[in-house]
C-alpha cells in the first residue's frame, strides 16, 4: 500500500521509468551499458516506491500510553523548556527518520486536537540541535483526559521540502491513525509531561503506530 501523498510522484516516476527504458533499449548497443542503465533506472524507481509505502499498523488503543508517531531512531531524550505552547518544562523525545524509513506520521494518542500551527523556516539537517525551533515545522497538540496534553512537532530536514499535516483544531482523532506525511529525511519531536515513564532510550529503533514509547 502506498500513501496518497505519493500518488502523483509515483505516477510520474513510473512514466519516466518506462520512457527511460525504451530510450535505453533503442539507443544503447553495448549490452553491459544497456543492462547497467536499466538497473540504475529500476533502482531509482524502487527507492521512490519504498519511500511512499504506507504499511498497515495494528494499533492497540490505550488511553494512558503514548505511541510512537513515526518509524525511526530515538536521537534525543532530554528535559527542555517548551516555549511555543506550554511555556514550561517538558520531556522531549525526538525520533529521526532516514530516507529509507516509512514517513507517515500517526497520532500518538487519541483525543481532541487543541492546537495546530505551521511554521516556515530553515532546512538544517534534522539532527541539528536547533532544527526543532528553526526549521520548517508544524506543531500539534492533542489532549485527552488520561494523558493530558501532548505536543508533537513534525520537523523538516535538509532534504524534506514539504510537510503534510492533517490535524485540524477542534477535531477528535484516534491514536495510530494517519496524521500526515513528511517528504524525505526528517524528524518528529514529542513534548511529554515530566512524569511520563519512558519505555525507550536513545538509539532505540521504534515502529510508528504500534510501539509504546511512554506511559503516564
Amino acid at each position: 500500500m502506498f500513501h496518497k501523498e505519493g500518488f502523483n510522484i509515483l505516477l510520474i516516476a513510473a512514466i519516466l521509468t518506462g520512457i527511460s527504458i525504451i530510450l535505453i533499449e533503442n539507443y544503447t548497443t553495448t549490452l553491459w551499458i544497456n543492462k547497467t542503465l536499466t538497473a540504475i533506472v529500476l533502482v531509482l524507481l524502487v527507492s521512490i516506491l519504498q519511500f511512499f509505502r504506507n504499511p498497515k499498523r495494528n494499533t492497540i488503543l490505550t488511553d494512558d500510553a503514548i505511541m510512537a508517531p513515526v518509524d525511526g531512531k530515538v536521537v534525543v531524550i532530554e528535559e527542555v523548556f517548551e516555549k511555543e505552547y506550554f511555556n514550561e518544562k517538558r520531556l522531549q523525545v525526538s525520533i529521526f527518520m532516514s530516507p529509507i524509513n516509512v514517513h507517515v506520521t500517526r497520532y500518538p494518542i487519541s483525543g481532541k486536537v487543541v492546537y495546530s500551527k505551521y511554521h516556515p523556516g530553515k532546512h538544517l539537517v534534522a539532527w541539528h540541535p536547533k532544527s526543532s525551533e528553526e526549521n520548517e515545522r508544524t506543531s500539534i497538540v492533542v489532549k485527552n483526559n488520561s494523558v493530558g496534553e501532548i505536543l508533537y512537532r513534525q520537523v523538516a530536514g535538509a532534504l524534506a521540502r514539504r510537510i503534510v499535516n492533517y490535524a485540524k483544531k477542534g477535531e477528535t482523532i484516534t491514536q495510530g491513525t494517519d496524521a500526515g506525511f513528511i517528504k524525505f529525511g526528517s524528524r518528529v519531536d514529542l513534548f511529554l509531561p515530566l512524569n511520563a515513564k519512558l519505555t525507550v532510550k536513545v538509539n532505540d529503533v521504534v515502529t510508528g503506530g504500534e510501539q509504546i514509547i511512554a506511559t503516564i
